[in-house]
């Protein structure tokens, strides 16, 4: 890893560290939680996530910019990685949807990140979820381990975004598949907001282009890439001023370049392998019936 990227990381987990103290309303009303707040009080990238199944309150940190576990296809019995999974909430909703006979395994890279979603997990006592601490360029799981990836809003902190991807491809099995939210760019933005390292913990300097971002997905061979979800995200005058002068900021709201909340889908190639489920009856009929002579 280059000293910038290093530089970087060690911004957003500093950054991250203070947010994992703060409440969701003060995160909702700042950039990705990442800013000073603004003087009134916007959900800028957040959607929400109170009517969903699995949501847990306290878990809710208001900095997510989508909602991939709505979309993202997961079925009983499934293990689920979370990429970047904060206090929990995103991990919560997916055993919900996993059930019992599921796993769920939150990865972030914030020590207090993660004793606050062991927190949680434990005051619900799930057995099924676990959190490691880790990046998510180099993930601590194994090859071929998720039947489905989820992140919300977490992919574009990283530096290395091509990396992550292909991190995504080893750890999910054949077959398996991906949900994600994040933020992406069309047309290009501001220097004042690309090079302050504050904006960059925010989410909307770490972006990169819509098509960039799609592209690394289908370099790395993922199949039916599809966009579940679009949505413009417009940053309010008040937090754009601490980066640009008032004509900078007229001129950026009425230019072509767009900040865009994205839900991406896409398959890793192959077909996945199922355990046959065998019925303790036909284990009997099979082997233990009295003629049989094996038991």
């Amino acid at each position: 890893m280059d000293t910038k990227e290093q530089v970087l990381k060690d911004i957003v987990k500093e950054r991250y560290s203070k947010i994992a103290e703060q409440g969701k309303a003060e995160n909702a009303s700042s950039c990705c939680g990442a800013t000073t707040s603004s003087n009134k009080v916007y959900n800028i990238m957040m959607d929400d996530y109170s009517q969903t199944d699995g949501y847990v309150e306290d878990a809710d940190l208001g900095l997510g910019c989508g909602l991939p576990t709505e979309f993202a296809k997961i079925k009983k019995g499934d293990t689920v990685i979370d990429l970047g999974s904060g206090a929990g909430n995103d991990c919560f909703v997916a055993r919900h949807e996993t059930g019992k006979e599921g796993k769920v395994i939150g990865i972030d890279f914030t020590p207090t990140m993660i004793e606050k979603a062991r927190t949680n997990a434990e005051k619900l006592n799930y057995n099924n979820i676990e959190f490691r601490e880790g990046d998510i360029d180099n993930m601590p799981v194994n090859d071929n381990i998720a039947d489905v990836i989820v992140s919300n809003c977490v992919l574009n902190l990283v530096p290395n975004k091509k990396k992550v991807i292909g991190e995504i491809f080893r750890v999910l099995k054949p077959g398996g598949h991906f949900s994600i939210s994040d933020i992406v760019l069309v047309g290009n933005l501001p220097e004042a907001l690309k090079q302050d390292a504050e904006m960059y913990a925010g989410c909307i300097a770490g972006a990169i282009q819509k098509n960039e971002y799609l592209k690394f997905i289908e370099d790395q061979g993922f199949e039916n890439i599809t966009l579940q979800k679009e949505k413009p995200i417009r940053i309010p005058d008040d937090i754009l001023s601490k980066y640009l002068t008032k004509d900078a900021v007229k001129n950026f709201n009425n230019s072509s370049v767009g900040i865009f909340s994205i839900t991406v889908y896409a398959e890793k190639p192959g077909v996945k392998t199922e355990k046959p489920i065998v019925k303790l009856s036909e284990l009997q009929d099979a082997c233990c019936s009295p003629s049989s002579g094996c038991c």
